[in-house]
């Protein structure tokens, strides 16, 4: 057993100077002044909080290891304070059957050092013409979560075979909605006049919110379960709000840097993310959906890839930048303590409690007792600064590099085990 003494607790009832004892299944006691024979975690200047969850990362392997592994990736999640984490399916091969997810799930509880639970593709290949076997999947792994992420499916009919399948499954279709009419070939950044002065060709807003309208209608016809990736403008902030009021069963996620940045930061390739960061008014309405219920929780779609790759020309360099180590400080700084614009529980709710509730994980995103013994400390005086040289992750590829956080990560805790301190 072990026992955390001196610790702020983040709980249901604010923060509150307690004790909290537990073994590895569980929580066993959250009291003042435990006594007990047991390791003792002194946490004495910290604020304890639930172990955060993401349900948008890609690791990357297998299939491109010189970018990410499967133990490199989830260090880095437990660096930045995650305990449970959502791999994305674009690998390769593509995690669409039985037989290729058995040694996909082998390798992870081999090389994880969090909690991960694997995507399978809502499509054979991620081609938008087969639909897996969700049946099968979910009654061999327990997998009830399915994407193609990294593309759109492509056709109303396809989806909506996906749907009606996952719907008879109890699973839920998570898409990244992208129509690629929208998207001409070395569009790289928000359609925008201030990108056009830069001589960048960009991508409409409505290469994302065409697709998930149509989604959405569908969800709402057919009653399945759906959850949106990586929102970003303004009109599927809208969609999502509308869909919500007409009672289908829809969420939406946002991630760190659409909230942080807009199109007037991009500065090269580390700015470069699918969808592109967009208007001030875009990230207004992300920041503001996510207070109104309009989007449900922050997910950070943590991207890496190699420096020679992001050295690239802005149209030829790939999308995407690394998260999971700086999302937590960058928004607690800016929402939390800055602006003040956000409590910590509303911030910890949307990056553990939320995304946990709606992907059906059971004893996690709340400090309980009876709940799994997955805690963060954390140091929200210390002050830092951000130094891509020093992440845990194979990938450098951040926007962040240098700019002055709080909320420092000091020990990840996962199943009672450390599993990062610092």
């Amino acid at each position: 057993m072990r026992l955390i003494k001196n610790g702020n607790v983040l709980t249901s009832q604010g923060i509150v100077k307690k004790d909290i004892l537990f073994d590895e299944q569980e929580i066993i006691k959250i009291e003042e002044n435990i006594q007990a024979d047991a390791e003792i975690i002194d946490a004495s200047g910290l604020t304890v909080i639930p172990g955060l969850v993401d349900v948008h990362v890609h690791l990357r392997e297998p299939g491109y290891t010189q970018k990410e592994t499967i133990h490199t990736g989830t260090l880095a999640a437990a660096h930045g304070g995650f305990t449970t984490i959502f791999c994305m399916p674009n690998v390769i091969p593509y995690p669409d059957d039985v037989q290729t997810i058995q040694m996909y799930v082998e390798k992870i509880n081999q090389d994880a050092v969090v909690h991960v639970h694997p995507y399978a593709c809502i499509t054979k290949e991620e081609a938008s013409k087969e639909v897996v076997d969700m049946k099968a999947i979910k009654e061999r792994f327990g997998i009830r979560w399915f994407s193609d992420d990294g593309v759109g499916v492509s056709t109303a009919e396809v989806m909506a075979q996906a749907m009606e399948t996952a719907r008879g499954n109890d699973c839920m279709i998570v898409a990244h909605t992208e129509d690629m009419s929208y998207r001409k070939p070395g569009a790289c950044v928000h359609d925008s006049e201030v990108n056009r002065q830069k001589g960048w060709l960009g991508i409409p807003s409505a290469c994302e919110s065409a697709q998930l309208i149509r989604d959405l209608q569908l969800s709402q016809q057919i009653g399945n379960a759906y959850h949106a990736c990586h929102i970003s403008a303004k009109e599927s902030v809208e969609a999502l709000k509308e869909y919500k009021e007409k009672g289908a069963d829809v969420t939406g996620e946002v991630t760190a840097h659409h909230l942080l940045l807009e199109d007037q930061d991009v500065q090269g390739t580390n700015w470069k993310m699918n969808p592109p960061l967009r208007s001030h008014e875009d990230r207004m309405a992300l920041i503001k959906g996510l207070e109104n219920g309009s989007l449900d929780m922050i997910a950070n779609d943590h991207a890496p890839h190699t420096k020679e790759e992001k050295d690239r020309p802005m149209d030829k360099a790939p999308f995407g930048i690394v998260s999971l180590e700086t999302s937590f400080p960058l928004l607690y700084t800016e929402f939390v303590k800055k602006q003040k614009r956000w409590t910590l529980a509303q911030l910890v709710n949307w990056m553990s409690g939320a995304p946990a509730k709606r992907f059906g994980l059971e004893k996690i995103g709340a400090i309980e007792v009876g709940y799994r013994p997955d805690l963060v400390l954390v140091d929200l005086a210390h002050e830092s600064v951000i130094d891509a040289s020093q992440f845990l992750s194979k990938g450098k590829n951040t926007p962040f590099d240098g700019w002055k956080v709080y909320g420092a990560i000091r020990e990840t805790i996962v199943g009672s085990k450390t599993v990062w301190k610092g």
